[in-house]
């Protein structure tokens, strides 16, 4: 998994079907499938189910790329920390972080910010790459031998990875050169008609032009450009991190030694980074200001958004998001979003000790399940709530992601993770129009959206129903999910189960259903 958990533009392509299905409407995630017959959110039918009630701030602790807070439908839902004076160099709270005003970064330094970060096999495969530099291979035995042995398969790995980046590099860059060869040619915006009026000067262009008249029955050409460009931009960074010494980058940038894990102050309090697309995304689904008349209504109506910039464009280092999970906990977050992951681990215990601090605190995480149309039961990504020792944090809850789709065989988003025993329900995370960078609003699809909308929804109840333990709001969620009794297809197959096949709840978070719960409970 990749911190961009958008819809990856050229997976989707070469499905029809998928490209074909009509848009969702607007804001449908704060819908309800007993109201308007849409598995959204049902916040909106929650919010009638509440009026008169008082609520308390709740505060959600954002772990991600950054977020802009200046945003005009983020600004005066943007956490802050009273006990800290704006810019005068000084930790007043005595917390260890200086200016932490709105959050913090754990991925900058005095002038410079971490952009661009390895995977983490490959800093994996660096440090076993070092371990067995200068040593005879053909002579290792015992515990060696066994290392040796994985090291090779990792490497395997990681030049099968490079090696499928840079093809999917050169498919982005087909499309986009192709793009600007229409809008010279015909002197106009790409469009779908200066599509059909472009004459191809080759066979490739001649296929593309077919499929590019696809493509633009599901995405609008600003959003297809915009698509590329991100997917372009992403795949740039992973490249160029590919041969690059990540830990001195780190240790340059930052200042701080990115495996020396008794360091937890270090960054800076640039909370946007250089690219704060997705974090901008998730916190307006989270809380964006409701009634404001101004571009879209958040989930929670009560919400503070702490900012935590750990996840760069690349695998984020466990070392930034446990050291994040702590900033939230004790700087009085009540909720956190996790929207990223990765596949390989080095530091997992230090997690695992962050995620138990945050559980000790009353704390709920909620985390994405990921975007490759994977079984979680059997490939495990990280974080996770499964613990080294065995044990399962109650405090966690995991999230897939559905669509607005009436349709059994497309209600289920066809990127999305999904686990019999480790994705707990499903939640809105296709086509969910947010706040971005520039004072905008744009669309975005992914487990990563699922996810933001579990934590509205877990902020609105912690808000309204302030004396709810986290394990507590959790439960709640999962025993309220709407059930589903048509077979759907299973994410990445053309196979049929049931959601509770695939999911442990067999349902859609709902929180007009956990709402009723509590009021008709007293």
């Amino acid at each position: 998994m990749k911190r961009l958990l958008f819809i990856p533009a050229l997976i989707i392509y070469s499905t029809t079907t998928a490209l074909a299905q009509p848009k969702a409407p607007l804001n449908w995630y704060l819908k309800s499938p007993k109201e308007d017959g849409i598995y959204g959110t049902a916040a909106e039918e929650a919010y009638r189910l509440l009026q008169g009630r008082k609520s308390v701030p709740v505060i959600v602790g954002v772990i991600d790329s950054g977020v802009e807070t200046d945003h005009p439908d983020l600004k005066e839902v943007i956490w802050v920390n009273k006990g800290e004076v704006p810019g005068n160099g000084k930790d007043d709270d005595h917390n260890g972080y200086i200016d932490d005003v709105h959050g913090w970064s754990f991925l900058g330094g005095k002038v410079e910010d971490i952009g661009d970060e390895a995977s983490e096999l490959k800093r994996l495969v660096f440090i076993e790459r070092a371990y067995f530099q200068g040593k005879d291979t053909t002579k290792l035995s015992g515990a060696d031998s066994e290392r040796f042995a994985k090291y090779k398969k990792l490497r395997s790995t990681y030049d099968s990875e490079v090696m499928q980046t840079q093809m999917s590099y050169q498919n982005v860059k087909l499309l986009s050169d192709y793009i600007n060869n229409v809008k010279n040619q015909t002197g106009a915006p790409f469009s779908k008609e200066t599509n059909k009026k472009y004459v191809p000067t080759n066979a490739m262009e001649e296929r593309i032009k077919k499929r590019m008249g696809v493509i633009l029955l599901a995405y609008s050409p600003e959003q297809l450009e915009a698509e590329l460009a991100s997917a372009k931009s992403s795949m740039e960074g992973q490249m160029k991190m590919a041969n690059v010494d990540a830990d001195s980058l780190r240790r340059a940038v930052v200042g701080d030694n990115p495996l020396d894990l008794s360091n937890r102050y270090y960054g800076c309090n640039r909370y946007e980074g250089p690219d704060a697309m997705h974090g901008t995304h998730v916190s307006g689904i989270i809380g964006a200001s409701r009634g404001n008349g101004v571009g879209i209504d958040g989930i929670a109506a009560n919400v503070q958004i702490m900012v935590l910039r750990a996840v760069p464009n690349g695998d984020e280092r466990d070392k930034d998001v446990a050291n994040a999970i702590r900033y939230a906990v004790d700087n009085g977050a009540k909720v956190i979003n996790m929207s990223f992951g990765k596949y390989y681990v080095l530091h997992k215990e230090y997690v695992d000790e962050a995620i138990q601090y945050a559980l000790d605190h009353d704390v709920l995480l909620i985390h994405a399940a990921g975007n490759e149309s994977k079984n979680k039961d059997i490939e495990t990504s990280f974080p996770t709530r499964k613990a080294n020792s065995g044990a399962t944090f109650a405090n966690w809850i995991e999230v897939g992601a559905s669509s607005s789709s009436k349709s059994s065989k497309k209600i289920i988003a066809e990127f999305s993770n999904y686990g019999a025993t480790t994705v707990d329900f499903f939640a809105p995370g296709v086509d969910i129009y947010s706040t971005v960078p520039d004072a905008k609003y744009e669309d975005a699809s992914g487990t990563s959206m699922a996810c933001p909308a579990t934590a509205g929804v877990a902020a609105l109840i912690r808000s309204y129903f302030p004396n709810l333990s986290a394990v507590e709001v959790k439960d709640l969620l999962m025993k309220t999910t709407t059930p589903y009794k048509k077979n759907v297809i299973i994410p990445g197959t053309k196979k049929k189960a049931k959601l509770t096949e695939i999911s442990i709840t067999g349902g859609f978070l709902n929180a007009a259903e956990a709402v009723k719960f509590l009021l008709k409970k007293g």
